[in-house]
């Protein structure tokens, strides 16, 4: 097995070809990184032709996977996708390009079996990573004590999960930070807030992007888990990071503040979607608070988080909601199921 991937792929037994997958980017890219993707592409047809293979994976990103589609198509690869590009959210006129350069979409949504299949691209829902493996033990806190009596006296306990990518981080970050201590300023003088950090340089990258930390802030390092058992709220950069929520039943408002001449020049016709949060998208209706994209004024979003926090009704109608999506996935073991269709696949069936 030969990846273009990172230390995750080495781990699992991949020989890794060339390392990918840092300073990942959302949207278009800049010329440097079009360059950086070209040069990229031209290597791997090379390396394609002294070391045939019968299998590719695509895993993720259409914009960049389809030239390389493309490329192991002409060298007679079957092509099973890892995540179903999501078109029908943007760019449903590429479904006829998906069809040339795909045997099999692997769907991590429900309801993209459907809608691939309804075009005449065979597909297979398989679950989700987020959604179907299991919830991991929380970590007792080094300092017990200290964090019971946190949670006994603080009111209200808020997460905020400002994304992974750098860009996300420096657009989403000082917003949330806004709109939860202009809340606690106004009503929750014992609020407490947790941002949640993948890792040590996303961290990193939040504290710079705060000029000064409130004291009643903290940043947790690698506490996903940990920091939902423990807010009764949190404020989402819209992702996958939003399913996570779901399945720790928080009540949440998502968000995604983007730079506005992309989204008003390319952006806004590209997006077909008219839910744009994940939860949203899944349950087929607007069941959180949803701001993507998001200009101006964080009032509209402050507003919208003070509801979440003091509106019951609101809160149970979430729950019930997040109780129907979770649902949806049981039963599933996206890996074994993924295993199963590229062993078809590749057999001809």
């Amino acid at each position: 097995m030969y990846a273009w991937g990172g230390p995750k792929m080495k781990a699992a037994g991949a020989t890794i070809v060339e390392s990918t997958g840092s300073d990942a980017v959302m949207g278009a890219g800049s010329l440097g990184k079009i360059v950086e993707h070209w040069r990229l592409n031209g290597r791997m047809s090379r390396w394609l032709d002294e070391h045939p293979v019968n299998m590719h994976i695509p895993v993720d990103s259409p914009a960049a996977n389809f030239p390389i589609c493309k490329i192991t198509r002409q060298a007679g690869c079957r092509i099973v996708h890892l995540v179903g590009p999501q078109i029908w959210a943007w760019g449903p006129w590429r479904i006829g390009k998906l069809k040339r350069l795909t045997d099999h979409v692997l769907c991590l949504l429900p309801f993209e079996e459907v809608y691939f299949s309804s075009r005449g691209v065979p597909a297979t829902f398989i679950g989700h990573p987020v959604m179907n493996e299991p919830l991991p033990v929380p970590v007792e806190p080094e300092d017990e004590e200290a964090e019971e009596k946190e949670h006994a006296t603080a009111l209200p306990r808020i997460a905020l999960l400002p994304g992974s990518r750098p860009s996300e981080i420096r657009r989403n970050l000082p917003s949330m930070i806004a709109i939860v201590d202009g809340i606690r300023r106004a009503h929750y003088p014992d609020m407490a807030v947790r941002v949640i950090s993948a890792d040590a340089k996303a961290a990193e990258l939040a504290r710079e992007v705060i000029a000064a930390l409130p004291r009643f802030i903290t940043i947790e390092i690698d506490r996903l888990h940990e920091t939902l058992e423990w807010a009764d709220a949190a404020l989402v950069c819209s992702g996958t990071a939003t399913l996570n929520v779901v399945r720790h039943g928080v009540p949440l408002v998502a968000m995604f503040r983007t730079a506005l001449l992309p989204w008003l020049f390319i952006g806004r016709w590209l997006v077909r979607s008219p839910l744009r949060a994940l939860p949203n998208i899944v349950a087929g209706q607007k069941v959180v608070p949803e701001f993507i994209p998001h200009f101006g004024s964080d009032e509209p979003i402050a507003e919208a988080l003070s509801q979440v926090l003091t509106d019951a009704a609101m809160q149970d109608a979430q729950r019930d909601a997040f109780v129907q999506i979770r649902s949806m996935f049981d039963g599933h073991h996206p890996d074994r199921e993924a295993v199963d269709v590229i062993e078809r696949v590749i057999a001809g069936a």
